[in-house]
Parts: structure tokens; C-alpha cells; sequence
């Protein structure tokens, strides 16, 4: 029931992710990984009920084409994402 109540908050209670910080976010993981154009990133910020979570966390998928997706997730709130923890997260 809880995982019902997290995603009713995150549809309706919870307002939509700054763009600005998505496409700053994006960049900088662009240009950590020195990757290709066809790399794509996907950067979403997630509210974790479990206790085990830090609370919210922003991740970020990197999508290469022929290789396997990976998340690298930074335990802050997107607007609170430095570059030097994107590169941290991607180092991991």
C-alpha cells in the first residue's frame, strides 16, 4: 500500500522536474563520459519509501548504443546535483 501511496504523491502531489537542472545534469554526464552523439541519458528524480533509501535520490540512465544501460544515482534532489557528483556517480 505504501508503494500506492508514493505513486499517486509522484502523479499528482509532486510538481514536474526543472528542466534546466535535466538538461544540465545531461550535459554534464555528456561531457564526463566524453560520449558520442547516439549516447542518450535519461534523468529522473525518485522519491523512495524504503527506510533503506535516502529519501530522494536523482538517477541517471546512460544509454549506449550495443551496450547495457546503466543508473548511476546521486542520493540528492535533482536541483541539488553538483557536477562534481555526477562525476562520483559515474566513476562507481
Amino acid at each position: 500500500m505504501a508503494r500506492l501511496g508514493a505513486f499517486i504523491r509522484g502523479a499528482f502531489g509532486v510538481p514536474k522536474a526543472d528542466p534546466e537542472a535535466i538538461a544540465r545534469i545531461k550535459d554534464w554526464a555528456r561531457a564526463a563520459l566524453g560520449g558520442s552523439p547516439d549516447t542518450a541519458f535519461a534523468v529522473n528524480e525518485i522519491a523512495c519509501m524504503d527506510p533503506a533509501c535516502p529519501g530522494v535520490e536523482t538517477v541517471i540512465l546512460v544509454m549506449e548504443p550495443g551496450v547495457k544501460t546503466r543508473a548511476c544515482k546521486v542520493a540528492k534532489g535533482l536541483a541539488d546535483v553538483t557536477q562534481d557528483d555526477i562525476l562520483e556517480a559515474l566513476a562507481s
